[in-house]
């Protein structure tokens, strides 16, 4: 009897791209946090998308990838400008106002679950009993940490739950863009120019948010700002978004989701490095069982529909 194919989570093609992802929204946290100082949030966002708009159309042109959108591809960019690149950031930027990037970043692991049930309901992508069981004992490392990051966190219990709130907001506006990007709506325009163009429109709705709720544009011309609205624009939104949504292609939302089940414990890694972070039994525990969950949840093959 011949052997089964692997899963296509474990081939390089979706395995290298996924790292680079992970790796890379691993350290937006702390940057994340140094933009929140001087200019408001919704300034910082629209900054960001517009670098990042910017570069995938260079980008782009470079590859000599062009798309005209019909009605329906205008539906899909604005969806996705909306969801993705205006309400999605808007809140996790807000939501480090009120508690530490670590817990947001705890929150931000439950994207698995809105985008398994999600993916179920409108791309009709059944789950199998491996992921599942991968899912379950990685739910549970992330129940360890957010226990670990609520104890850690200094601000109040009104001020951690409007955070949380917050959080979860941002976690169902991407988890919504993830199921988009899984639509054979998707496939039809050329990856490239459409993100360059969802993200410039993204920023647009970015700033009349601004506008609205400060007034003109504010930038803080210290090198750390600008370097990290660089950082954030070039590599975590258009260099990280085009792998990641090409990963959502291949394997589904609920799988890609796993690269926010291991971000917090990169992140404390890397926080361990550059901050002194110290590390206790219950992180330590959570973070063993998430990398457990994620290795099995991976290793599933995707069930008949």
């Amino acid at each position: 009897m011949s052997e089964q194919p692997a899963p296509q989570s474990t081939r390089l093609a979706v395995l290298i791209p996924f790292g680079i992802v992970t790796l890379i929204w691993s350290s937006t946290w702390i940057v994340i946090t140094d933009q929140l100082a001087v200019v408001p949030i919704a300034w910082s966002v629209a900054y960001r998308f517009l670098v990042g708009g910017l570069t995938m159309l260079a980008y782009a042109a470079i590859k000599g990838e062009t798309v005209r959108l019909d009605a329906r591809g205008w539906r899909f960019v604005a969806a996705l400008a909306l969801t993705q690149f205006c309400l999605n950031f808007n809140f996790v930027y807000r939501a480090e106002t009120y508690i530490t990037s670590g817990l947001v970043a705890v929150v931000f692991a439950l994207l698995l679950v809105p985008n398994a049930v999600l993916g179920r309901i409108f791309l009709g992508q059944r789950l199998g009993r491996q992921l599942i069981a991968g899912s379950a004992v990685a739910m549970a490392g992330v129940a360890l940490l957010f226990v670990h990051e609520a104890r850690s966190d200094p601000h109040g219990p009104a001020a951690a739950l409007t955070g949380i709130g917050v959080a979860l907001i941002a976690v169902m506006s991407a988890s919504s863009a993830n199921i988009l990007q899984g639509t054979a709506t998707a496939r039809r325009y050329p990856m490239a120019p459409t993100l360059g163009i969802a993200m410039l429109l993204g920023a647009g709705m970015d700033a009349l948010v601004a506008w609205t709720l400060n007034g003109p544009p504010v930038i803080e011309l210290r090198l750390g700002y600008l370097a990290g609205v660089l950082y954030l624009g070039v590599f975590a939104s258009a260099l990280a978004f085009t792998l990641y949504f090409g990963v959502i292609r291949i394997i589904g939302p609920a799988k890609a989701a796993y690269s926010s089940v291991i971000i917090p414990v990169i992140a404390m890694l890397l926080s361990t490095l550059f901050e002194g972070y110290r590390w206790s039994w219950l992180a330590a525990a959570g973070a063993v069982l998430t990398m457990v969950g994620l290795v099995i949840a991976l290793r599933a093959r995707r069930p008949a529909r």
